[in-house]
Order: structure tokens, then C-alpha cells, then sequence
């Protein structure tokens, strides 16, 4: 089953900062990581590579310029035995989303957009109902607009089938067609139709393609030697191969047409040397002014004045570990699976890199625990069970996994915003991956969190074991009982 290049946003949930992230003094830079400590870090990766059946990974670890580590574990092709090294190249999925933002800031420092422009303004064939959609709201995932990246919209007879190409312009037609499935600004949900758009606008206003100015102005003065467009056809040194796993069984990536490899939305190839490079700018602001990258480490408010309970800014995830400032973003793509975390006050950033699918890695787990590893301070608890004062949580979710286990459609008992991820083919997979665990299994609670801003709303983590099987099911319902966040997840130590 394809892995759409989302951002997971588990039912784990983010404390959210509500302010800037800007330093008025940024502390000195870590020390080099000694011996034991990066055995420590070697025990670790080597070990969740194993039991995720990850093929292989990259981490790279940074504090302000300096390379603590960037290395590579496991396999960057299995068919030929290739191990990753730090410059295997692997795909950005989302993550690549954070040079769109950035590009979209230079353009704004420019005065050639406006984050309160109307996308109308560089759509002009758009609906009149796309009027009060503005820049700042596709770069925050408050447009309001219908995730063209859906089962059914990518299948054989989807709009977007994924195995044929199109032209801008007629991706633009496309997603013009689709619904705008809430008012814009008044609620948030992830949607990668956004930031095709703002590949478009890119085009429009500069005349080159979102990957050409980002090589003109980020990569190239960065140094970013390997980071590029994708591209399965072009000759490209240390290029790791991206595996899925199909009913416990590896397989190479599925296939996509040049276009979907080529839009905005998350569709760069990199390494952890490159993004050492990129961190390091993000410490300054050669690229943007401070008051940009501030704008984009800032949880976005919605039309109500409150920050959007998510914790999202521009392109980056604003929360916290430990109650240490973390800013980050995931990507999944075509058999690959990343994760940037940046933790500014303690000077230090994570970068982890697998090629395995978003429904079995977990390189954001891998990526906090690396950082605790490095910095004490920052170590996740373990998901250990914790007492259940609200029983009634598990109650209806076991009452959602009877109709999962039985084929029958939830739909009906999700928010609009769950809904395009609850696609036929996805609830054929659920269904799948629930055999060994239910009916019969065992809910445990393991982590309970609040909503943010939500009086009374809480994410929900239990761990489902039957017999020797155990996996994580994140669980939340909003205020009227409806299902409003819904993940599986690989067991694991950590949160």
C-alpha cells in the first residue's frame, strides 16, 4: 500500500509553544560526542533497524554548525548489498517542504508576494469560492482545501493517478475542482495540496520551477551538493532504494510518474551531510531575515485568534520534549521515511533518514530518542502502562476496532477532517493488520495527553497485545463523539 507523503501527526500530540522561537542568547555549542556515547547511539539505531525491519537509515546529529555525527547503518540497496554511508541519498518526502517555505519567505522579504494576498491573485481561473484562501493559509494547512494525495483521487480512476503525468496548468485545473472542505483559516488538517500550489506560484512569480530556485538560492549557496529534484531516470551518485514492506515481505517502492516525483509537496533527494548545512543556516540569516524564520517557528493561529491545536507553523511542527523547545517535520515517500527535529535552546539537532514506508518505520521515535541519547536532558519516557481514569476511551475505541475487524465502514463516525484517510483501500489494510490482534486482544493505556486549547479532549495511546503480538494504536475523539484521530503504529519502547 502506498504512503502518501504526509506529516503523521500521532495521537501522541504536541505541547505547543505560543510564542517565537527566536534566541536572545543562544547557548554555546555542545561538546563532541565521546566513545561510549556513540556506541550508545550505534546500540540503538542498529537494534530499532532490526526489530522495524528497516533495510537502512542515516543519522546525523549537529550543534550549531558543528557535525557531532553523520553516519549510516544498514543497507542502502539490499539487492546488491550496498551499505549506507553519510552520503547515501535518500528521499525528503515533507521534510522537503521546510525549503518551500523559506522560498516563499525569500519572495515575501522581496515584495514580490504577500502572505495576505489571495491565491486567486496567481490563480486567476480558480473558483470565487477560493477568494478567501491567502498565501499564509496554504503554507500553514489552513486553506481549507480537499488532500488531493487520497486513495481514491491517486487510483487507476482518480483524478490524480499517480502512474500518469501532467502539466502544471492541468494540475492546477485539477485541484481548482476540488472541494474546499471548511471556511479557510477556521480549522488546520495536513493537506499536500497546498504546497503543490505554492510549487506553482513559485513558478509563476519567478519563472523557474520550484526545484531551480531552490537551487539558485538555497542549495547551491549552501553548498548542498546532493540535494536535488528526484529523478528515477537521471544517473545519480549514492542513490539508496526506497522498500515497502507487503504482508511482512520487503519489496522496492512502487512506481510513480515523473510528475508526482517532481512537485512541491515533498519530492527532493538529500543527505545528512547536506542538511548539516542546512541547519547551520537556520542558526542565522543569510537566507532570511530572523523575522521570517520566526514567522515560520510560530504556531499559526486561526481565524478565532488561538494557535491551531496541532502546533504547526510554516512548514515545521512546534512542540516540545521534555519541556525543551523541539521544532521538527516528518516526510514519507515512495518507500522512504525522515525526520528532522531541532532542539534550538539545547544546540542541537537529530536527522534521521530510513528507506522503509511510513506504515512501518518510525524514524521520529528513532530521531527523540537519538537526541536523548546526545543530550540527557531531552530522553523520552518509556510507554510503559499508565492507570486509565477514563475507561470509556478504550470502551469505544474497542467498539471501533469490532467494525474495523469486521470490514465495515467507520466513515460515518469521523470528523471531515479523518475522513480522505479513510479511503476503502486503507480500511482493506486496517482490516489486514488487525487479524493477529482482534477481536480478542488487550487494550492498555500507555500515554494520555490533553488537547491543547480544548478543555475536556484528550490523544489516547494504548498498546493492543494478543497472545505474543503487541502494536500501538493512537486514539482521539473530538467533542460530539466523533473519531478524530486514528493511527496504527509498530510497538516500541519509547514515546
Amino acid at each position: 500500500m502506498r504512503v502518501p507523503r504526509i506529516l503523521f501527526l500521532s495521537a501522541l500530540g504536541a505541547t505547543i509553544i505560543h510564542r517565537a522561537l527566536a534566541q536572545t542568547a543562544p547557548p554555546a555549542p555542545l561538546p563532541p560526542l565521546d566513545a561510549a556515547t556513540i556506541q550508545s547511539i550505534d546500540t540503538f539505531v542498529t537494534a530499532e533497524l532490526a526489530r522495524e525491519k528497516i533495510p537502512g537509515a542515516e543519522v546525523g546529529i549537529y550543534s550549531r554548525g558543528r557535525v557531532l555525527l553523520a553516519k549510516g547503518y544498514g543497507l542502502a540497496n539490499v539487492e546488491l548489498g550496498v551499505p549506507v554511508k553519510a552520503e547515501t541519498v535518500f528521499q525528503s518526502g515533507s521534510v522537503g517542504k521546510q525549503f518551500v517555505s523559506a522560498a516563499i519567505m525569500m519572495l515575501v522579504e522581496e515584495g514580490k508576494i504577500s502572505l495576505e494576498d489571495s491565491v486567486t491573485k496567481y490563480f486567476p481561473e480558480a473558483p470565487a469560492s477560493w477568494k478567501p484562501i491567502l498565501n499564509k493559509n496554504l503554507l500553514s494547512h489552513t486553506s481549507g482545501l480537499a488532500e488531493y494525495e487520497s486513495g481514491e483521487r491517486t487510483g487507476p480512476t482518480g483524478p490524480f493517478y499517480l502512474r500518469l503525468d501532467f502539466t502544471e496548468d492541468e494540475l492546477a485545473t485539477k485541484i481548482e475542482a476540488l472541494p474546499i472542505e471548511w471556511a479557510p483559516g477556521s480549522k488546520w488538517d495536513y493537506r499536500n495540496t497546498n504546497y503543490v500550489l505554492l510549487g506553482i506560484l513559485i513558478h509563476k512569480i519567478t519563472g523557474k520551477r520550484y526545484d531551480e530556485f531552490l537551487a539558485e538560492r538555497i542549495f547551491k549557496p549552501l553548498g548542498m551538493t546532493s540535494t536535488r529534484l528526484i529523478s528515477e531516470r537521471d544517473i545519480i551518485p549514492n542513490r539508496a532504494s526506497g522498500y515497502e514492506l507487503d504482508d511482512g515481505q520487503l519489496k522496492n517502492q512502487e512506481w510513480v510518474s515523473p510528475t508526482f516525483n517532481s512537485t512541491a509537496d515533498g519530492t527532493l533527494y538529500f543527505n545528512v551531510v547536506d542538511l548539516a548545512k542546512w541547519d547551520e543556516a537556520l542558526y542565522g540569516t543569510g537566507l532570511v531575515k530572523q523575522a521570517s524564520l520566526d514567522r515560520m517557528w510560530t504556531v499559526y493561529s486561526l481565524n478565532d485568534g488561538k494557535p491551531k491545536p496541532a502546533g504547526y507553523g510554516f512548514a515545521w511542527m512546534i512542540g516540545d520534549q521534555n519541556g525543551h523547545k523541539r521544532i521538527e517535520h516528518g516526510g514519507a515517500w515512495q518507500g522512504f521515511t525522515c525526520r528532522i527535529s531541532r532542539y534550538p535552546d539545547d544546540s542541537l539537532t537529530v536527522v534521521v533518514l530510513t528507506n522503509l514506508d511510513a506504515s512501518d518505520a518510525n524514524p521520529g521515535m528513532i530521531a527523540h530518542v537519538v537526541a536523548g541519547l546526545a543530550d540527557a536532558p531531552l530522553m523520552p519516557a518509556k510507554l510503559t502502562a499508565v492507570p486509565d481514569d477514563k475507561p470509556e476511551i478504550a470502551l469505544a475505541l474497542g467498539k471501533i476496532l469490532d467494525k474495523l475487524a469486521a470490514g465495515e465502514d467507520i466513515r460515518p463516525q469521523a470528523t471531515a477532517e479523518l475522513l480522505p484517510y479513510l479511503t476503502s483501500e486503507a480500511g482493506a489494510s486496517v482490516k489486514k493488520r488487525l487479524e493477529p490482534f482482534w477481536p480478542g486482544g488487550t487494550l492498555t493505556l500507555v500515554r494520555r495527553t490533553a488537547v491543547p486549547g480544548v478543555a475536556g479532549l484528550f490523544n489516547s495511546t494504548f498498546r493492543l497485545t494478543k497472545s505474543s503480538n503487541s502494536m500501538l494504536v493512537n486514539f482521539a475523539l473530538n467533542a460530539e463523539g466523533k473519531i478524530s484521530g486514528l493511527g496504527f503504529s509498530r510497538d516500541r519502547e519509547y514515546q
